[in-house]
């Protein structure tokens, strides 16, 4: 219930937040399970967000394990679909949950079901792909032989930056992984490998391959022009979005940088609190709207923010710098 209630309000904040998105695949986000998106991971949370988003079918996503240390959060995670993976560095104890999870994946998987896994295993801002660890391999050759058809999409988010709001975002999809691609029937270890190979091999040609302090190349690979016409048009809303969303995304974003302790995770961190807090500053400004003008009025604020805050990110500098 929780995540259907909040997958449509951050279905239209997307359309805010992502200034250009370019997918070159869209029949794959229509995919029915039982499937496993296999991604890269390059700016923490907001990654499973933004697909949860764009795909129909619900997604399950795999998060790192110490993010659940209340009861609070481990039944919120639960409510939005999010399930635990535990590392080595958060204690050894904590691995044999891990069972748990796979377990759970595997019977998400029986119902036909989505689960999204980082095939990294950690997040870090940059436009390269790291080695894969084993967990996705390990997911779908334990549900092959439990005979559950798992079909394993091979997937890329590539932002332009990871430092500002309203990105140009570029989503790759390779072709299916299955478990025909793999004979079981030889060594674990060695499907494990086989398994990993075709999946490095895949996104190595999807995730967008750049080096932080090449700018130019950034620029040039996500960079999206905009017609006369629509600088000119969107020139006065946009400079009235910028004035008006001043006062909820400065701070936001002075928060979020003082609310984590990795810079990889200030992106994400920034654009949830935007999304939380900007219900409560629409109210705030309907309130304002509906003392000084009474009547309706104060419903077109509703209308009209999100407006003058698409225009604002549309007319933004492109690819600002990610360091």
């Amino acid at each position: 219930m929780i995540y259907s209630l909040l997958k449509i309000p951050a279905r239209l904040a997307f359309r805010i937040y992502c200034r250009h998105l370019d997918i070159d695949n869209k029949e794959m986000l229509k995919l029915k399970g039982p499937l496993l998106i296999a991604s890269n991971h390059p700016n923490s949370f907001l990654d499973a967000v933004i697909l949860a988003t764009l795909f129909d079918q619900p997604v399950h996503a795999l998060a790192r394990g110490d993010v659940f240390n209340t009861p609070f959060l481990t039944k919120f995670f639960a409510a939005i679909k999010i399930l635990p993976v535990y590392r080595i560095t958060e204690g050894a104890h904590n691995l044999q949950e891990n069972y748990t999870t796979f377990d759970a994946c595997e019977e998400i998987f029986k119902k036909k079901g989505v689960v999204l896994i980082f095939s990294e295993g950690n997040c870090q801002n940059e436009w390269h792909l790291r080695p894969l660890k084993k967990g996705t391999a390990r997911l779908a050759l334990n549900s092959w032989k439990e005979g559950v058809s798992v079909k394993v999409l091979p997937l890329s988010i590539n932002y332009d930056s990871f430092r500002s709001f309203g990105k140009n975002i570029k989503i790759r999809t390779g072709e299916l992984i299955t478990e025909k691609d793999i004979d079981i029937a030889e060594p674990y270890g060695k499907n494990i490998q086989s398994f990993n190979e075709k999946l490095q091999s895949q996104l190595q040609q999807l995730v967008v391959q750049i080096d932080s302090k090449d700018t130019a190349a950034i620029h040039k690979e996500f960079y999206h022009p905009i017609s006369t016409f629509k600088k000119i048009a969107l020139a006065l809303p946009a400079l009235i979005g910028w004035l008006v969303h001043a006062p909820i995304y400065y701070p936001s974003k002075k928060i979020g940088w003082n609310m984590v302790y990795h810079k990889d995770h200030v992106d994400s961190m920034v654009a949830s609190l935007i999304f939380l807090s900007y219900p409560l500053y629409l109210t705030l400004w309907s309130v304002l709207v509906y003392w000084l003008v009474g009547g309706w009025w104060w419903l077109l604020v509703w209308a009209i923010f999100p407006f003058l805050a698409w225009s604002c990110i549309q007319l933004k500098n492109q690819a600002d710098k990610a360091k």
